[in-house]
């Protein structure tokens, strides 16, 4: 559920990320100001990787928390444990955040159970404290102490969706897949591939985009591509790599499938 990575120094260490537009400035006044911050945007599209390479650029540690469908407000702050006989606290991947510095990140917050919100809220004004009803404890969230959330607005329904009251407390940044000469840079700094070939899956997932909504709920991510180039960087045949990387991911529906692949055969000739 939850991946730490300790404080970081060396810029050798900060994962690549290609800015499209003023977004790292945005997340530097953020944690400069002590202000929550909110990414918007479909899955795939570089948050994650965004938050990573922000966490690191700043030297600050991460904890990041898929959240789920029984993901609980406990999961987060931490909970009582049996250990050799005795009951100890174990702080949970917020808790530890707050305690200690650095930047929880919670991705795709909606899909968690609402006890969550609960707890964050008091993270996002400017009070800036973390209770913990189980400890008797009111933890003060130092200055690099830093909160981050994110979600998917295009699986939102009426089941599953950030209340307004949660929404305006955040900062909130929405983001895309890149233009395509940006994607192009990123696909091939990650995998390897020669950059024309990469601009030509770039191209290929324009036309993928635009089925969104019609043959396939969602258009091929920027991941996939990364992991189609690099399947034929390291030497697969391309017909096989853009099926297993992308259009077996995108679809289950047979038809669906074989007009994927003729609009491959259409772009590749």
């Amino acid at each position: 559920m939850t991946v730490s990575a300790k404080k970081i120094g060396a810029k050798a260490s900060i994962p690549f990320y290609q800015p499209v537009s003023d977004e790292c400035d945005v997340f530097e006044q953020a944690f400069k100001l002590n202000l929550p911050l909110l990414l918007k945007g479909p899955t795939g599209c570089g948050k994650t990787r965004f938050v990573s390479h922000m966490s690191a650029r700043l030297g600050l540690s991460l904890n990041t928390v898929s959240c789920h469908d029984d993901l609980a407000a406990a999961d987060l702050t931490g909970r009582f444990l049996l250990k050799g006989g005795e009951t100890v606290w174990a702080d949970g991947p917020l808790t530890d955040s707050v305690r200690n510095g650095g930047v929880c990140y919670l991705d795709e917050v909606v899909e968690a159970r609402k006890d969550v919100t609960v707890v964050i809220h008091p993270l996002t004004d400017d009070r800036r404290i973390l209770p913990l009803d189980r400890t008797g404890e009111l933890i003060e969230a130092p200055d690099d102490f830093m909160l981050v959330v994110s979600y998917n607005p295009g699986y939102q329904n009426i089941l599953k969706s950030l209340k307004p009251s949660t929404r305006q407390r955040f900062l909130a940044l929405e983001f895309d897949f890149p233009p395509a000469q940006t994607e192009t840079v990123i696909v091939a700094n990650e995998s390897g591939l020669d950059g024309d070939k990469c601009a030509q899956l770039v191209r290929l997932a324009a036309k993928l985009r635009a089925l969104k909504g019609q043959d396939i709920e969602e258009g091929v991510s920027t991941r996939l591509l990364v992991y189609c180039a690099t399947l034929i960087a390291n030497g697969m045949d391309l017909d096989r790599a853009i099926e297993v990387a992308i259009i077996e991911p995108l679809a289950d529906d047979r038809d669906v499938k074989a007009g994927l692949k003729d609009l491959v055969q259409a772009i590749y000739g």
